[in-house]
């Protein structure tokens, strides 16, 4: 992704709240079915009757009061946890201390006023950002509170992911979650393009409803999302081309074998192979310079031929699949860590595309937020 064809999303300003609202959630047995997802694509303005229709048949259910949630799920063997509300966007940051939401990718205009056109035709958001942050004791507390009471649902979905949900309504626990979360910063995990389409819906359509978007807030420290590594395919590259490149920015390539190579992948070291040659990189890295970084911003730009494809695969075994059917070279990322990535967002730079993965993401269906609810 070119740099220059990104924008940073605006940043919204504290205090981090996350408000009350009336969920509906599909039925288990649509929750997790690629039929459901495609529902919220095309056509958008059948989106909201179809809901209220699935709603008349005892297919979706829709919470008559007003609620933020503790929603937990289960999915390989991970269990997350956080708070599912209505983020309040109505305040743009003016300084860098005030920011509450922070991007670390950039994103694209065309894409951003896709998405917002499309919520705002559906008139729902149909599934929650996930946000993450290192949660206060404060926090913590509370949230053990709400466990220890009965769920408001509790099931297991279509793809196998396990949901617990419990609902806060008490007033007084409301406002003991805002003081909690007043000081909260937190990074965007995921949803990064529909962040700023809610962000946009409030200039199309200046109205409560567009006030806000539905996020799930994850305490990092507590229930963490697993950070992994997206690798890359570098298609019509060769590893001597990459050798070149990597010795124009002041890096050697190492030859090794498979077994050594993968076993070398770590924080400093890359692996990259054409599917029969292999080879390490540690590229010399300023203070809190991610490895992405610098693939992205000094050596794919010293080829001397442009990669003619970029491919991004979430696992190694996927990525040396792919380099053994097309010609390239696979280059084996490490996993970014949280706190680097933090660090880099709260100095406002963007990180190349697809430089995290934060998963497992909770299956679309579980938590939606309507637009008309008032």
């Amino acid at each position: 992704m070119d740099i220059g064809a990104v924008v940073t999303p605006p940043h919204s300003a504290g205090p981090l709240r996350l408000l009350p609202f009336r969920g509906l959630t599909l039925a288990p047995r649509r929750i997790g079915d690629a039929s459901s997802i495609r529902a919220f694509t095309r056509p958008y303005r059948s989106v909201a009757e179809r809901l209220e229709r699935w709603e008349r048949r005892g297919q979706v259910s829709h919470d008559p009061m007003s609620a933020v949630y503790l929603h937990e799920y289960t999915a390989g063997g991970i269990t997350v946890r956080g708070l599912v509300g209505a983020l309040d966007l109505s305040r743009r940051s003016t300084t860098r201390a005030d920011v509450a939401v922070f991007p670390h990718e950039g994103v694209h205009p065309a894409q951003v006023e896709e998405l917002a056109a499309r919520m705002a035709e559906m008139q729902v958001n149909p599934a929650p950002i996930l946000l993450v942050h290192r949660g206060s004791a404060e926090t913590r507390q509370l949230v053990a509170q709400v466990q220890e009471r009965p769920t408001h649902l509790e099931f297991e979905d279509r793809a196998h992911q396990q949901h617990r949900i419990w609902a806060v309504r008490d007033l007084e626990e409301l406002r003991r979650i805002d003081a909690a979360l007043s000081t909260t910063r937190a990074l965007i995990a995921d949803g990064h393009h529909r962040y700023a389409a809610y962000l946009r819906m409030q200039q199309l359509r200046p109205e409560p409803a567009a006030g806000a978007g539905l996020a799930m807030l994850v305490d990092q420290d507590d229930t963490p999302l697993f950070l992994g590594a997206i690798h890359r395919l570098f298609a019509g590259t060769t590893l001597a081309g990459l050798k070149d490149a990597a010795s124009r920015v002041g890096t050697r390539l190492e030859p090794t074998d498979r077994r050594r190579g993968v076993a070398a992948l770590g924080p400093d070291t890359l692996v990259a192979t054409d599917g029969s040659a292999w080879a390490t990189l540690r590229p010399r890295l300023g203070t809190d310079r991610a490895v992405v970084e610098w693939v992205h911003q000094d050596l794919v730009p010293a080829l001397t031929r442009t990669p003619t494809s970029t491919t991004y695969l979430h696992a190694v075994d996927a990525a040396l699949d792919a380099v053994s059917r097309r010609r390239g070279v696979a280059l084996l990322m490490p996993a970014p860590e949280f706190g680097q990535v933090l660090r880099i967002a709260a100095e406002e730079r963007l990180l190349p595309e697809k430089a995290t993965s934060f998963q497992p993401k909770p299956s679309v269906g579980v938590l939606i937020r309507s637009l008309r609810d008032r």
